[in-house]
């Protein structure tokens, strides 16, 4: 035990103080076992050590600036708020202590410094100990050793303390050595006939079968019929079924992977894997060609297929988000079914789109054909579809006509390019706002996911079966099943009364003359009802207008014939003319109204015509073999 230094102050300076020593003669300040502290606010201590005409110290301060530093002081750890601690350096012997507080500091007035030695645990620092300090002395430990020479310089002295059956041990000593029995002895190893052997026989632990087959030796045992020998042949036996089952498994392991690659095999040959390596060989860019990938890249890249990773799912399969290794985000569709005998023409449509590049089109980065059905990565898109945007409410509910009326113009533009410049012509045969998607920026980009299928045109138009959604079908298709680009033009009409109106193509839960959109739609235009389907607050006095002209072109796109409709291009080119309308507005408004009000009339008398309402065409007084007709006014300004 030893005394704790403090030092206590008042108004007029040292109150009272004590400044403890301990002469530790040839023993030594344990440095692993002990700490020293200093507890106070504004204090600092020293501990000293003086040994052979040497000095040293060390010691560590303590702030707390304020009284209210205390409120926030964290009991039990001494951390330098209140409380410091330093390790104590080796060789410390003969030692004192000092406290002390900063002088000009209001913290050190009418308060004390506690400055000691202790052994690590045996003290706990409380915020109240800085006003009432609990403790006058505290436990240290001290390390003694044999003289102060190492145990290679003790040997051979004739004072050398270590005997018989004893090691000299001088490792982590400040200076000196100390003595410990051999392995196999016990006892003092300073005592002058040393250590003693044990009886391992005697005692449990030995290896031996029983006491009786086992004999003592000096410092160790022998065993007659051991365990280990026992032991040695379990363990043998064990690890021989162990390398049994290993060989067999690895054997199994081998055979499946084997087996899987072969079938992985199959499936590249089935799915025209060489085809299409062959067809990739002969192209002179190939950075624009389609990239085979495996089927193990396209597992880790979707965790396995993760079921949190589906971004999609259609009639034909389901679309996951991945991540690439090179850290590219992409859309990987996984088909439920493909057929056999359109596999050249696959690999084909595989090669033809991977060399699409617009930016309004999702680019098709390539396939993995090493599963039964063959997958699709696509570029990943990250903001939905225009469907969501329409028809799924939240903080784009009302999306501007402005921003509408550019995504019409972007998936025509798209489409345009599908039909008429692409390498090979392109039917998408499934135009709606689910196979739009958005970006960030909602920018359209045109996908084929869900249950479209592209289709490489060589001629006017291809027999096929009907495929599509409802809602969006073209007429003329279902009845002659015959597919021409015209239907996507048909399709691309009803997203355009879609982006008018906010309704979707087909609701059982409106009345029946309503439950088709594009039939509602130009009925309304017939009579004269237009604005009543237009989506509240789309429209204002800048782009009545606008709306009107979309309206007529919707009109269009939606006639019965086919060959009446317009080319895409011709969507195109219109809707991106209003787009540069609407950034410079100098053109005749006026002008541009009646001949609108024109246009929608007799765009929806058109449509009821070919339906077979000629009386309701009548009415009209519009005659369908005339190229100039009487502008019909819209009454109450519609």
């Amino acid at each position: 035990m030893f005394n704790v230094s403090f030092k206590c102050y008042n108004s007029t300076g040292i109150n009272y103080w004590s400044n403890p020593w301990l002469d530790t003669a040839s023993f030594s300040i344990s440095s692993k076992e002990n700490k020293f502290l200093t507890v106070g606010c504004d204090s600092y201590g020293y501990l000293n050590s003086f040994y052979d005409e040497q000095s040293y110290s060390t010691g560590c301060l303590t702030r707390c600036y304020g009284h209210r530093i205390r409120s926030i002081i964290e009991n039990e750890t001494c951390s330098g708020i209140g409380c410091c601690q330093v390790d104590v350096p080796p060789r410390m012997r003969n030692i004192t202590v000092e406290a002390f507080g900063f002088s000009n500091s209001t913290e050190s007035l009418e308060t004390c410094t506690y400055s000691f030695v202790v052994k690590q645990g045996s003290y706990n620092f409380f915020a109240t100990d800085l006003k009432a300090f609990p403790h006058t002395e505290f436990p240290l430990v001290l390390d003694w050793t044999v003289g102060n020479k190492s145990c290679d310089s003790s040997k051979i002295g004739t004072d050398y303390a270590c005997k018989n059956n004893s090691l000299c041990v001088d490792e982590d000593m400040d200076y000196g050595y100390r003595c410990t029995c051999m392995a196999g002895y016990e006892g003092n190893p300073y005592h002058p006939d040393g250590c003693i052997d044990i009886d391992e026989c005697k005692r449990p632990g030995h290896k031996c079968i029983d006491e009786n087959h086992c004999r003592n030796t000096n410092g160790s045992y022998k065993c007659f019929y051991p365990k280990e020998v026992l032991t040695k042949v379990i363990i043998g036996a064990a690890a021989g079924l162990i390398i049994l089952f290993v060989g067999i498994a690895t054997l199994y392991l081998t055979y499946q992977k084997r087996k899987l690659m072969k079938l992985k095999e199959k499936f590249f040959r089935e799915n025209g894997g060489f085809i299409l390596l062959q067809k990739l060989s002969t192209r002179e860019d190939s950075s624009q060609t389609a990239k085979i990938f495996t089927e193990d890249e396209l597992k880790k890249a979707t965790n396995n297929y993760d079921e949190s990773l589906i971004i999609g799912r259609g009639g034909y399969g389901i679309v996951f988000k991945g991540v690439l290794p090179d850290k590219r985000i992409v859309a990987i569709k996984k088909s439920k079914i493909v057929d056999k005998s359109q596999i050249e023409q696959f690999i084909n449509e595989v090669v033809v789109l991977s060399q699409i590049i617009h930016r309004n089109v999702v680019k098709l980065l390539g396939c993995c054909l090493e599963t039964e059905v063959p997958l699709l990565v696509y570029e990943y898109v990250s903001n939905g579809t225009l469907h969501d945007l329409i028809h799924n409410g939240g903080k784009e509910e009302n999306v501007t006509w402005k921003t509408r009326l550019r995504i019409a113009a972007e998936a025509a533009g798209a489409l345009s390019y599908l039909h008429s410049d692409a390498f090979v012509p392109i039917i998408h045969r499934d135009v709606k706002g689910a196979n739009i998607l958005l970006d960030d920026t909602y920018r359209a980009k045109v996908s084929d996911f869900g249950a479209s299928k592209l289709v490489p045109l060589d001629h006017a138009d291809i027999a096929t079966m009907v495929q599509g959604t409802l809602g969006y079908l073209d007429p003329e298709y279902m009845q002659s099943q015959h597919l021409t680009e015209k239907s996507d033009v048909y399709s691309f009409g009803v997203v355009l009364v879609e982006l008018l109106t906010g309704e979707k193509p087909i609701s059982f839960d409106r009345p029946e003359e309503k439950r088709s959109l594009a039939m509602h739609f130009l009925s309304c235009l017939k009579e004269d009802r237009m604005f009543d389907v237009v989506q509240a607050g789309i429209m204002n006095e800048e782009n009545k207008q606008e709306i009107k002209e979309v309206a007529v072109l919707a009109a269009k796109c939606l006639r019965l014939k086919g060959e009446e409709r317009p080319s895409m291009k011709e969507v195109a080119m219109e809707l991106e003319g209003l787009r540069l309308m609407e950034k410079h507005p100098w053109t005749n408004k006026e002008q541009d109204l009646e001949e609108t009000r024109y246009l929608l009339h007799e765009e929806a008398s058109n449509i009821y015509y070919e339906c077979g309402d000629s009386s309701s065409l009548q009415n009209t007084g519009y005659d369908t073999s005339r190229d100039h007709v009487e502008l019909v006014a819209l009454q109450g300004g519609r």
